[in-house]
């Protein structure tokens, strides 16, 4: 698949637990907090959304090491952001998990992925890296991998309606031949004052 290029300074923006129905853990090294409920997971303009997360931190510090996210009955884990051209870029899974270390982001199970003003891909598993922009995919039970690119947008060529009333000159005409002639004068001619020679 063709580069989305990423948008670059995501993965140096912190990780915001922006909502959570309810979390268990704590800010630790080596250590997990589970989310659920309506989560919302942001990094920049990357956006992580599901019923049930999972937040992995380092075994040397409290930085977020991974993220899954798992499908429930509810919901599909979902990913989004925004590439340095500000296209969107979407991914749909059954289980997703985002590698914080190497801005890899693995969706497995029913994969949907889609560019903006690029394409989509469906697979069994779908592999986007945020560093070049690359999609891998792969098949499996539900089949081989799928995938759909746009054509090059068109510009549009803007359209200027004629004034109302006017009617569009003949091929060949002068332009002023569409124009209606001014009205004859029918006031009388003033009379000469100049005597006359006799």
């Amino acid at each position: 698949m063709q580069p989305a290029l990423a948008r670059q300074d995501d993965r140096n923006q912190p990780i915001n637990v922006v909502h959570a129905d309810h979390m268990d853990g704590y800010n630790a090294p080596n250590s997990v907090t589970t989310l659920t409920g309506n989560v919302l997971i942001t990094q920049g303009t990357m956006k992580l959304t599901g019923q049930l997360a999972k937040i992995y931190t380092a075994k040397e510090d409290t930085s977020v090491d991974h993220i899954t996210v798992t499908a429930t009955p509810k919901k599909q884990p979902h990913i989004e952001q925004i590439d340095d051209n500000g296209n969107l870029m979407t991914g749909d899974a059954d289980q997703l998990y985002y590698d914080n270390v190497n801005g890899v982001a693995i969706l497995t199970g029913h994969a949907h992925i889609w560019q903006a003003t690029k394409g989509e891909s469906f697979g069994a598993k779908l592999t986007y890296n945020q560093n070049t922009g690359y999609i891998v995919g792969e098949s499996g039970n539900e089949g081989p991998v799928h995938m759909t690119f746009l054509p090059k947008q068109k510009p549009v060529t803007p359209k200027h309606p004629a004034p109302a009333g006017s009617t569009p000159a003949k091929p060949g005409a002068p332009a002023s031949s569409t124009a209606k002639p001014a009205p004859a004068s029918t006031a009388p001619a003033p009379a000469s004052s100049a005597p006359t020679k006799g």
